[in-house]
């Protein structure tokens, strides 16, 4: 249905997605990726709403699913007096991870944060003030910590990419039997070994028992926050595109930074190297389109 002439803006996750990519490319349309679309600071606005709703279904999601009648342990994540509450592990510290811990701690959980960036890990441990540990993510870290955790929030984001399998199907293996695993980096190929995506119908399954919950879209949950969040936040895009799509491309570099495709090319690198296509930047590939 899409052809040359016509622009597409909105997620794509193509990394994950050779098919959608193929059609794409073969369609000569230009293709515009909300979760590529930068600000001023590097941050990825389009997809900061969607990763907010994510994060904080995540941990609802995860409390749930570890009630014995859903699979789950049978654990209170609060816990009670005189009974430990849940120990959750987050990997990834970014919006998905922040919004997953706000959520966790004011449940009364106990909270492990990973990540690998130690300014990030200053600002969550002063945001959080001893309400959850923040540990430098290594392979080690991750193996100490799942093993103990009741539930894992995978949230690790690498723009435009592939998701880094970070828990192993061994150390799946190794997890308590009734443990949850929330894979919010499914939409991006997923975070486990062991994820595979699930709908909201069907949101789990169960590998040497623990249970998966690798939702794909999971903001179509709660699709009335989340159509609001998200609109909010692409609107002034959409209406620039509409107005002077030529213009908004070229002179907005923000803008121009969520083409991933344009009239056959594959104008974002990530998504060019982890599907083996040719790499045409942005500027370049705009050129004729500008003529």
């Amino acid at each position: 249905m899409l052809r040359e002439g016509q622009i597409l803006y909105t997620y794509l996750h193509l990394a994950p997605d050779p098919d959608q990519t193929k059609l794409l490319v073969e369609s000569g349309a230009t293709c515009v990726a909300y979760e590529t679309v930068t600000d001023a600071e590097g941050g990825l606005p389009l997809l900061a709403p969607m990763s907010e709703v994510a994060g904080r279904m995540s941990v609802q999601a995860g409390a749930h699913h570890l009630e014995k009648a859903q699979g789950g342990r049978g654990v209170l994540l609060a816990g009670v007096p005189g009974v430990a509450p849940a120990k959750v592990l987050i990997i990834g510290g970014g919006v998905v991870g922040d919004n997953a811990a706000s959520m966790a701690v004011g449940m009364g959980a106990d909270v492990t944060i990973l990540d690998r960036s130690i300014p990030r890990l200053r600002q969550l441990d002063n945001e959080y003030e001893g309400r959850a540990r923040c540990v430098f993510s290594t392979n080690a870290a991750i193996e100490e910590y799942a093993l103990e955790a009741d539930l894992v929030i995978g949230a690790v984001l690498v723009h435009g990419a592939a998701a880094p399998k970070l828990l192993s199907s061994n150390l799946i293996k190794r997890m308590k039997k009734g443990a949850v695993v929330v894979d919010v980096a499914i939409d991006q190929g997923g975070c486990f070994e062991t994820s595979k995506a699930t709908t909201h119908d069907q949101p789990t399954y169960i590998v040497d028992g623990v249970v998966h919950y690798c939702v794909a879209n999971m903001p179509g949950g709660v699709a009335r926050t989340a159509t609001m969040a998200l609109n909010n936040a692409t609107l002034p895009y959409a209406i620039a595109l509409a107005n002077d799509p030529v213009g908004a491309l070229f002179t907005n570099p923000n803008l121009q930074n969520g083409l991933n495709v344009h009239k056959g090319s594959i104008t974002y690198k990530a998504v060019a190297d982890a599907l083996g296509y040719p790499y045409v930047p942005a500027d370049e590939a705009l050129k004729a389109y500008a003529q």
